[in-house]
């Protein structure tokens, strides 16, 4: 069998390590990287022994599929020309800067019959692939995404950069839809939220609270969900979880106590044997495995086969509509209770005080 012809569009901070990845498949030919960086084009197409290009559209004649690793905002106009021709994408997480532009994406790829994959890259983390392994119900839900400031992605906020990660996991995991949803953010280098905040309420009765900051001193990706049949304490960045299930002896434990009251003989027995006897716990620690080569991995076995993305385009598309919704909710936040007051996360309230003796100096940036 030849093997698939393919090209990244993009080879920036993450476009690089597609690039890698993909040489080191078997079954594809790298035939070249496009970058408007022509000096990190041929950088990278060295490094992966294939060509350099600045203009995408050279390689349009010469792929069966791409990634596409570009700014957020150029999603739209790279992915239309290969869409359209039928090419298969792998679109990096959000699939497009607004939902009329992912809604075209994805009628585009359907009526030419290319596959169409986001790169939410977190549904190939190794525990949520150990989570999807096991039923549960999950009726509460807590997420803190923060991220050290790195100077990408200024083109859109922390909910389509940072948070996008967990309204995917959510949406997924919880599939019921969103009935109604609370959220404030606020921006501290320009026109886009940098700290975001959601609390979102289920058709089911789930509730899940959200927050995402890109100004954090140490990065953390941690996420906990709570479920009758257990609880899971989830590290996406080093790859960890922790399972918690009660054992029948604890629920039985609930029931006595419950009906005869806290008797100290019980609470002296939930004591001393919590954890083991009454909550049994595993934990996970999968840190060997590399999210991105699964990720790329599935999106060139579906190219090959045929196969449905495990992130679909129209599954990306559905997060950012949600996207778009607490977005409007950012936008529109009165701070003072009021819309004659400052309104969004850029009109903040003025300070009362300082949380220090006084407030520095302004460095002058321009100089």
């Amino acid at each position: 069998m030849p093997r698939l012809r393919m090209a990244v569009i993009g080879v920036g901070h993450l476009g690089k390590e597609h690039a890698r990845i993909l040489a080191s498949f078997s079954d594809v030919e790298l035939v070249g990287v496009a970058d408007v960086n022509m000096e990190q084009a041929r950088a990278v197409a060295a490094r992966c022994q294939t060509q350099a290009y600045s203009d995408f559209r050279r390689l349009i004649p010469l792929v069966d599929a791409v990634t596409i690793a570009v700014p957020t905002t150029l999603h739209r106009d790279v992915a239309v020309e290969f869409l359209r021709r039928g090419i298969a994408c792998m679109i990096e997480k959000p699939l497009a800067a607004t939902l009329e532009e992912a809604d075209e994406l994805v009628d585009l790829a359907r009526h030419s019959g290319a596959v169409l994959q986001v790169g939410h890259i977190e549904r190939f983390n190794p525990v949520v692939l150990e989570l999807e392994k096991h039923r549960f119900q999950p009726k509460f839900i807590e997420a803190h995404r923060l991220g050290t400031f790195t100077g990408r992605s200024l083109d859109i906020g922390v909910v389509m950069d940072l948070m996008i990660h967990d309204l995917d996991l959510v949406i997924h995991m919880v599939g019921s839809p969103v009935q109604s949803l609370q959220a404030v953010g606020v921006s501290l280098f320009g026109r886009h939220e940098d700290m975001a905040h959601v609390r979102l309420t289920f058709g089911d009765g789930c509730l899940a609270n959200l927050s995402a900051s890109r100004a954090s001193p140490r990065p953390s990706r941690r996420m906990k969900i709570f479920a009758p049949e257990g609880y899971v304490s989830i590290d996406f960045q080093q790859r960890r979880a922790a399972f918690v299930q009660p054992t029948q002896s604890v629920r039985r434990l609930r029931e006595i106590m419950t009906t005869r009251g806290c008797d100290p003989i019980n609470v002296i027995h939930l004591k001393d044997g919590l954890y083991g006897r009454f909550l049994q716990v595993r934990e996970v620690d999968l840190q060997a495995v590399d999210q991105l080569t699964l990720e790329l991995g599935d999106f060139v076995r579906c190219v090959a086969t045929g196969a449905r993305p495990k992130v679909t385009g129209e599954q990306g598309r559905d997060v950012i509509a949600l996207a778009s919704r607490i977005l409007d909710h950012i936008r529109r936040h009165a701070w003072e209770g009021s819309a004659c007051g400052p309104v969004g996360p850029v009109q903040i309230p003025a300070p009362l005080g300082s949380f220090f003796d006084e407030f520095p100096p302004a460095e002058d940036l321009a100089a």
